[in-house]
């Protein structure tokens, strides 16, 4: 019997994820309305930084995850390498730390004192690859612990005691130690398992594959300092994170589709895919939709100062619905290639694979974007009359960059996969989000900007679920897939498997 429930585990990691977006947006809230523009800006480089020494952790969560899900137990080697991995990942990221800094107007110590967060990222990583190995939904409640335990430690670190940028990074660190707690607990009967020497030597052995597709997230994070070096500061990070705050909710319609990369290791029928694009479609319209309708007073409640960021979260909101997509095509095409379950493959098998050539289509769709930010904000910079200016333009040119990859991976999937999805499917949720959340639009201009944050949120949250009450009530009324998703939920509530 399979071990792996496609349909359990993405309504679990997708309710999860739409309560991290709440607590998210809570945690945001606080750090923006405790951090100065340019300390959010620096927050913001942090994570870029952190990029390019994360790049090496796939060596390891990269196999963890598809050994685990064919039956090898690797566990206890995953989670003992990524320690040691860590240990190399600090050092290289105080070098680039220091580098960086007076070219970009940082706190060094700032950034010095960041690198805390590498040892607590490498592990939550493997440990989130384990259990998306074996146990898909265990990962989602890691996720949960991680967002609901960083609110009181910012709350207590950032707001009351005032320790600003220095508070956020240590609020994440706590935040990322619970989550390594509970993932720790899933994985536990794992991890008692042996440490494998020859598993190690074989990742290692294979690393330039699993550290490949990493290239291309170093090359892709090199906007935040191509960005920063043309404008000559971090403020404009600052809107540009802000935005992307806001755009990232449709992200959380990826979730429906997090079971799938395991499933089709496991053996899965290539069915999953277009069953999952058609949930795919049934939730990222209406979160496309709350994004963009949402956008002036999520910027708002963020901070004043970001309100000038709408139009940034409208291109950011549509490309991340493109994104995403293009992100389940691919996970999908690595799903199904099994040349790493041949002991005698070659560099040369492997080259051919799709382990190879997905990473790569990616490594030259992030080139183009980074060399189109490069070149494209040097020549308008002149034109912009402020950073939202440049930021916006930056907004710009990422959807554009996207368009032509994403159609790209949709035909590459159509040779494996059958992904015939019906227009009429996709014009019911489209057009169900345009009607619920055009209602909501007109009612949201009543909305007042003087109350205080603490008023001007639960009034805000109103409107949103009426929103998304609409929505669900349109599509249960005309789509029968609505409704038998429905009925899953309540039967699963209930005890039944879906």
């Amino acid at each position: 019997m399979s071990r792996i429930r496609v349909t359990y585990s993405g309504l679990i990691s997708f309710a999860v994820g739409l309560t991290s977006v709440i607590t998210g947006i809570i945690f945001t809230l606080i750090v923006t309305r405790s951090l100065t523009a340019e300390e959010f800006g620096t927050w913001n480089l942090i994570g870029g930084l952190i990029t390019y020494v994360i790049i090496v952790e796939p060596i390891v969560s990269y196999w963890a995850t598809r050994e685990m899900a064919r039956g090898v137990e690797s566990a206890k080697t995953a989670v003992m390498s990524s320690g040691l991995f860590s240990i190399g990942g600090v050092l290289v990221y105080i070098v680039i730390a220091y580098s960086l800094a007076a070219h970009v107007h940082a706190n060094q110590n700032v950034l010095y004192f960041s690198s805390i967060l590498i040892p607590v990222m490498f592990l939550n990583r493997t440990l989130t690859a384990v259990n998306l190995g074996w146990n898909p939904q265990s990962s989602s409640y890691g996720m949960l612990s991680f967002e609901t335990a960083k609110i009181p430690a910012a709350l207590i670190l950032v707001y009351f005691l005032h320790m600003g940028i220095f508070g956020a990074i240590s609020s994440t660190v706590i935040a990322y130690a619970a989550s390594i707690v509970i993932l720790g607990i899933f994985a536990r009967q794992k991890i008692k398992g042996q440490f494998r020497i020859s598993l190690l030597k074989k990742w290692v052995r294979l690393s330039w594959l699993s550290v490949y597709p990493g290239i291309s997230n170093v090359i892709y994070h090199l906007d935040v300092i191509v960005f920063s070096v043309i404008s000559g500061s971090v403020i404009g990070l600052a809107f540009y994170a802000a935005a992307q705050t806001v755009s990232n909710l449709v992200a959380n319609s990826s979730l429906i589709s997090q079971a799938l990369y395991p499933k089709l290791l496991e053996g899965g029928n290539k069915q999953h895919l277009q069953e999952n694009l058609i949930r795919f479609f049934y939730f990222a319209f209406p979160l496309a939709a709350l994004a963009i309708v949402f956008a002036k007073p999520a910027l708002y409640a963020l901070k004043p100062i970001y309100e000038s960021a709408v139009p940034v979260v409208v291109f950011m909101t549509i490309r991340a619905v493109l994104y995403v997509l293009g992100g389940t095509y691919n996970q999908a095409m690595l799903g199904i290639e099994k040349v790493d379950l041949n002991e005698n493959s070659t560099i040369k098998d492997f080259v051919k694979s799709k382990l190879f050539s997905v990473p790569t289509m990616i490594l030259v769709q992030y080139s183009v974007y980074t060399i189109s930010i490069a070149v494209g904000l040097y020549l308008l910079k002149p034109f912009s009359k402020s950073d939202i200016d440049l930021v916006i333009y930056w907004s710009i040119i990422s959807l554009a960059t996207q368009v032509p990859f994403t159609v790209y991976y949709y035909y590459s999937t159509r040779k494996y996969f059958v992904t015939r999805i019906g227009p009429l499917i996709l014009f019911k949720y489209l057009s169900a989000s345009v009607v619920s959340f055009g209602i909501t639009y007109f009612l949201v201009q009543e909305l007042s900007y003087k109350k205080s944050i603490f008023e001007f949120i639960p009034n805000l949250m109103l409107f949103v679920f009426i929103g998304i009450g609409i929505y669900l009530g349109i599509t249960y009324a005309v789509d029968l897939r609505t409704r038998k998703l429905f009925h899953a939920i309540i039967n699963e509530i209930r005890g039944n498997s879906i």
